[in-house]
């Protein structure tokens, strides 16, 4: 039901170039390639099929993206329409090979990632609140709460995980409302939340 993705720098046979995580609790795949981009993600996830497919999943993520078939040869277009469709059909293989059925992609957030179904990872979440300049000691201590609120969220997710229950799940999500809709007065955390 879900993937965990990320991708970092590394060299690869005296040249500069990222390694692309992917995996889940039942698998582990890393990739080294020349490039950084979504374009790149897409044929990482097309698990070695070399096909380009146009098919109802590739069009919608080209609408998705406005794409309109009179620009593609406008090739000053940005976004790069031939990048656009590039993606579109390399996703349309990754569908219609039956790649990655209603599943979430998990990450730091970063633009590559950025497909159907996705959830941003908790550490990275967090780290944009901990990495948040603060000006005053109000801001400090909304900060601090928020860091503790959240890690003991997490900590009790992972204890509903091991022991499933229906009256924990509810209070879960209502308490990450609570947390996440919580308005602290510091305007550049409640953006974050």
């Amino acid at each position: 039901p879900w993937i965990s993705v990320d991708d970092t720098g590394a060299r690869h046979r005296h040249q500069n170039g990222y390694c692309t995580q992917i995996g889940n609790d039942h698998f582990a795949a890393f990739t080294t390639t020349n490039s950084k981009s979504r374009l790149n993600f897409l044929e990482v996830l097309r698990a070695g099929y070399a096909d380009y497919v146009i098919n109802a999943e590739a069009l919608a993520y080209m609408r998705q993206r406005a794409l309109a078939g009179p620009v593609i040869t406008d090739l000053k277009t940005n976004p790069d329409p031939v990048r656009i469709a590039t993606e579109g059909a390399l996703w349309g293989a990754i569908k219609a090979h039956g790649l990655l059925p209603d599943t979430v992609v998990r990450s730091d957030d970063a633009g590559q990632f950025a497909l159907e179904d996705r959830a941003l990872c908790w550490v990275h979440a967090e780290r944009l609140i901990h990495k948040l300049d603060t000006f005053t000691d109000k801001q400090h201590a909304a900060q601090q709460r928020l860091r503790a609120l959240i890690w003991w969220f997490y900590a009790d997710l992972k204890a509903y995980r091991r022991d499933p229950d229906p009256r924990r799940r509810a209070a879960l999500r209502a308490r990450f409302d609570r947390i996440f809709r919580r308005r602290t007065g510091f305007a550049t955390l409640d953006r974050l939340l």
